[in-house]
């Protein structure tokens, strides 16, 4: 079938004409961000094709227009530095591994139809759930735009991190091993089991802050998870897990602090393991051990 150039202002979007609509095929330029319009040539655009933006690394955020019905098998696979998609929710046709292997994929957004017919952007905790769906719980099933926020859908969302969250440390080591270090990572079993407590942390810090809907009882097995993965504790993932993302996630120390993962008993070691280049994470601990725990010198540990 024959292909058309449409021309963005920082890259090239082909295209096909198809009996339902303009179907995107493939992208090339350097822009970090992609909007499909609405239309092309006066036509609706309904797709996005098989590959259409395989591994397109330079790519940040790709809005996708209202009208759009399907998206083909691996359309963003390998997008490694994809961070924010915009999708309607009428969009109904899923492809395969549409979102394989884009780890920094942080947010699904989009607008959906309320039960009174309007249409409605979906909550900004919902992107960030369907993300980590698609992503880290390996959920596609739970890519289904129309249904995002609702209280059915969260609750399969919690089902499936529940399953996560319960599952052995060490499953699926063996098939890594077998599969090769070279493709996989690290063979090292104690390197792979931090891997997958880290993991667990990640995903129960979002979804304490990405509350909407949370049953009282996963609310009370995510806090205990943290608070026995803390500094001190046989394991500390998720002390680890702060210490190498909360100067950019203020969110997540404020959530750590507040469980009381951090306590008289740890809270030095903690701020002596920081480095100098997080200033801001030292004077969040640094104040919370001041006002929250009634010792230590603010300024003076500032200065350390």
């Amino acid at each position: 079938m024959k292909e058309y150039e449409y021309d963005t202002g920082n890259g090239c979007l082909r295209y096909t004409v198809e009996p339902d609509g303009i179907c995107i095929s493939g992208w090339q330029g350097n822009g970090r961000t992609v909007r499909v319009p609405e239309q092309i040539e006066g036509q609706a655009v309904t797709g996005v094709g098989s590959k259409a933006f395989l591994s397109k690394k330079n790519l940040r955020e790709i809005e996708l227009p209202a009208g759009l019905r399907s998206l083909g098998d691996w359309a963003f696979a390998y997008c490694g530095n994809l961070e924010r998609v915009t999708i309607s929710a009428e969009c109904s046709q899923m492809g395969k591994s549409l979102f394989l292997d884009c780890e920094k994929l942080g947010c699904i957004s989009g607008v959906r139809r309320g039960e009174d017919g309007v249409r409605e952007a979906w909550p900004a905790a919902c992107g960030q759930l369907l993300a980590a769906a698609v992503t880290k719980l390996e959920a596609y099933y739970l890519l289904e735009p129309g249904a995002v926020g609702s209280g059915e859908w969260l609750r399969k969302w919690d089902a499936r991190l529940e399953a996560v969250m319960r599952a052995d440390d060490g499953e699926g080591y063996f098939k890594q091993v077998l599969c090769g270090e070279e493709d996989y990572g690290s063979t090292d079993m104690e390197a792979y089991l931090r891997a997958a407590r880290q993991k667990k942390v990640r995903l129960a810090m979002l979804r304490l802050e990405c509350d909407q809907g949370l049953a009282s009882a996963m609310r009370h097995y995510l806090e205990q998870y943290l608070l026995t993965h803390t500094k001190g504790c046989e394991s500390e993932e998720s002390w680890q897990v702060i210490l190498a993302q909360g100067e950019t996630s203020p969110q997540y120390v404020q959530l750590f602090l507040r469980l009381g993962c951090a306590g008289r008993e740890n809270i030095e070691a903690m701020i002596q393991q920081m480095g100098e280049d997080q200033p801001q994470l030292r004077a969040a601990f640094l104040r919370y051990q001041q006002e929250q725990l009634g010792h230590g010198d603010f300024f003076q540990g500032l200065s350390l």
